[in-house]
This record gives C-alpha cells, structure tokens and sequence, in this order.
C-alpha cells in the first residue's frame, strides 16, 4: 500500500467535506472538552482530598451553660474537668496518636467566628459565652480519629467530639457527582461525535463512489479502500482533540490559576504540569473514537 496515496486521497476526502470535517472538529472538541474537564475536577478533588484531610483536626468541645448534649446539664466544664481532659490527651495511651493540640476559650473562639463570618448578620446574634471552648487535636494519622472519641468522648465537660474530615466528605460528594454528571454528558458527547464521523465517513465514500467502484474492479483490497477514510476520521478528530487540550489549559490557566486560586488562597489546586496528564487521554480517545467510527462506517459501506 502506498502512504503517498493513501494520504492523497484522505487528503482529498477533507477537502470535499469541509463543513462535514468541520462538525466533526467540533463535536469532537466539545465532547472531549467535557472528558478533560471532568478528569480535572477528579483530580482537583484527590488533591482537595489530601490537602485537607491532612489538615482536618478532631474538635473537643467542651460543656456550655447552655449545653445539654453529651455529659452536659447546662453547666460550664469545670477547671477540674478541663484539668483531666488535658491530662488524658498527654497520656502516654495517646501521645502515639496525637501530634499537637491546643485549647481555645470562648473569647478565642468568638474571634475566630467574627473573622469567619464577617460582614454576616449572624456574628450580630452571636456572643462569646454562646460558642463552647474546644481543644483542637491534631493527630499523627487523621483516619485514627475514633482513638479520641472513644478516650475523651465520654468524659464529664466534653460536650461532643467532632472530625472535621466530616464535613469534607459532604463538599466532596458534591465535587464527585459534578464529576460524573461531567462524565456522563460527555459519553452522550462521544455517541454524537461517533455517529457523526461514521456519518462523514459513509457521505465521503458515497461522493466517491465511482472510484471505489474502479477500485474494486482492479481488485484492490477492502483494507487499501478503507485506510483513506480512517485516516480522514482520525485527523478530523485529532484537530477537535488538540482544540480540546487547547480549552484544558485555558481553564486550568485562567480559570483555576487566574481566578479559583486568588480568590481561595488558602486551597491547593491543579497546576498546568496536572493538566498535562489529561492531554494524551484526550488524543487517544479522540483517534481511538474517529478510526473505529470510520471504519465500522465504511466497511458497512462496503459491504452494500
């Protein structure tokens, strides 16, 4: 087989269809789009994940006046209990657990609150002796955070015992549906950008039709016939692929870097070298997508 005519005749087939090459590119470039962007979010969540579980600390709040949860009776947590809560956080039972820890007082807490919220009405509502003192623990392995529940959870004063990584789990249910619902608008995408090249594909050889018939005559192969009209499908969609590498870094550079990572700069994001890790999925799927598209298409064509 000749690579000089097999290129010609792709070459000729893009030139014919050029509104038909055109909707390929651009299907290709939206479905694949939808593929890259959800591969980012799913690694944005994993660094999310890693960033912050790390960082999540184990709350000890401590009993209020107005507390009736836990051992509470709507007394304050004595000196005495607060004395003995410490006192079993620096117990050698879970000094190979815990790596730092440290109380705040209600004056404390109410300051962290007002900076957190404000600007907010509530902080309006809110007074110091409402929000309850807490020793915040931060432990060698997050996930071992059971070990404080179970030593300090029943203790008198302590009013519940919180892992702040429950609260992540519920924003990162939120990420990973976007996630999949990203994933399933671009598997209906790729259906599209699939019937649409073996669209191309079969009009392409339907407007060629004399020739392929003079090709078959002179006894050429199905497989000689058919490699022009993958090659057409393969380069259509590599185009759109490349388009769509081309919307990655745009988001990542002026989405993510431009804009997310200003306005939460306490919150690691994906850098353009992660991006990097979609671009080649994007390329194989997309030529993996056109040759096989084309070639069903064209040997059904074939066939008739």
């Amino acid at each position: 087989m000749s690579l000089r005519f097999v290129l010609a005749e792709a070459w000729n087939g893009l030139r014919r269809n050029v509104s038909m090459v055109v909707s390929v590119v651009l299907v290709t470039l939206v479905s694949l789009t939808f593929v890259g962007s959800a591969v980012l979010l799913q690694l944005q969540v994993s660094q999310m994940k890693s960033f912050w579980y790390d960082k999540a600390q184990v709350a000890v709040y401590l009993c209020t006046e107005y507390s009736t949860s836990g051992t509470c009776n709507q007394q304050e947590a004595s000196e005495d209990q607060k004395a003995a809560i410490q006192a079993q956080l620096d117990s050698a039972t879970l000094q190979p657990y815990v790596d730092t820890y440290y109380f705040e007082n209600h004056e404390q807490a109410y300051d962290n609150f007002v900076t957190q919220f404000e600007g907010s009405a509530v902080v309006d509502l809110v007074t110091a002796d409402l929000l309850p003192e807490t020793y915040w623990v931060s432990l060698v392995d997050p996930t071992q955070s059971a070990i404080i529940f179970e030593a300090v959870g029943g203790m008198s004063g302590v009013e519940s015992v919180v892992d702040q990584r429950s609260y992540l789990d519920g924003i990162f249910s939120m990420l990973n549906a976007a996630s999949l619902t990203a994933v399933g608008v671009a598997a209906l995408m790729l259906v599209a950008a699939a019937l649409l090249i073996a669209t191309t594909i079969r009009l392409s050889a339907f407007s060629r039709r004399r020739e392929l018939a003079i090709m078959r005559l002179v006894g050429a192969s199905n497989w000689f016939i058919q490699t022009p009209f993958i090659v057409e499908g393969v380069v259509a969609a590599t185009i759109g692929s490349l388009l769509a590498c081309a919307v990655v870094v745009g988001i990542v550079v002026f989405f993510v870097d431009g804009f997310l990572a200003d306005a939460m700069p306490t919150t690691s994001f994906i850098q353009l070298a992660d991006a990097g890790i979609v671009f080649p999925i994007l390329l194989g799927v997309g030529a993996i997508l056109a040759a096989t598209s084309a070639y069903v298409a064209i040997s059904r064509y074939l066939r008739v």
